[in-house]
């Protein structure tokens, strides 16, 4: 808990990474000055891009005690604004499933490496960041909690399988080597309501630890405080158990 009387500070910088493939690609890093040892953070952006939102959401982590790492999961597309990069990707259908899974692999194994870390890394994306950020703990170990806002096409019908994502990430529910935190809005449609249900009852089938929160007359992107879909009450109350739930699970 933060006083008044407590030394603050963070350093926030563009860093290089070598992620999938051993590609080197962007990743920004926000880390909280103090001697620690501090957990850590991977956040997976969202489908608008590599963006000012997350660049925010980063130093958000940090300021709470993390040492957060954000990579740029769209690096190998090129470079411009987020909103060019975006487009160009989603024009291509997307990046692929076990690219983004690599790239936050590796972002997680970078900041675990780190010497001020505690060795406890957690995982956070919202919409697309959130599918992104389960698919990594369904598949690869190291990850102790993750955090999954809104992340659409969990529950995906086989006839919208795509090279890119050729398996839903419910699928690897097995797989899932730690607690999650889901953070949905009744008024989404991706995913729906009844979407998040059938994810609730994989988890409950599979014993893993979760919990889910539905939040009335919210929809897709509800924490986004620069559009139109921001709603404060319920922004400010999933915020909050975000960080009660990783000092629960990272201290």
């Amino acid at each position: 808990m933060y006083t008044t009387d407590m030394y603050e500070g963070m350093i926030a910088e563009t860093i290089t990474i070598k992620g999938h493939g051993g590609d080197v690609i962007n990743a920004y890093l926000a880390r909280p000055l103090g001697p620690g040892p501090h957990p850590a953070m991977v956040l997976a952006h969202h489908m608008p891009g590599w963006d000012e939102w997350y660049r925010e959401a980063t130093r958000k982590f940090a300021h709470h005690g993390y040492v957060t790492i954000c990579p740029d999961l769209y690096h190998r597309t090129g470079h411009g604004t987020p909103d060019d990069v975006a487009a160009k990707i989603r024009s291509e259908g997307g990046v692929a499933d076990d690219q983004a899974v690599g790239d936050l692999a590796a972002a997680m194994d970078y900041v675990r490496s780190l010497p001020n870390t505690s060795g406890k890394v957690g995982g956070f994306g919202t919409c697309s960041g959130g599918r992104h950020v389960l698919l990594a703990a369904s598949q690869v170990d190291g990850f102790d909690a993750i955090v999954d806002c809104w992340g659409g096409r969990v529950v995906m019908p086989e006839s919208t399988l795509t090279p890119q994502t050729p398996v839903a990430p419910i699928d690897y529910t097995e797989g899932l080597s730690c607690p999650v935190l889901g953070l949905f809005g009744e008024e989404d449609s991706s995913p729906s309501p009844e979407q998040v249900a059938i994810h609730e009852e994989a988890l409950k089938r599979h014993g893993k630890e979760y919990e889910f929160h539905m939040y009335p007359e919210a929809g897709h992107g509800f924490f986004y405080y620069d559009r139109a879909v921001y709603c404060q009450e319920q922004a400010v109350d999933g915020w909050e158990k975000i960080f009660a739930f990783l000092s629960k699970h990272l201290g």
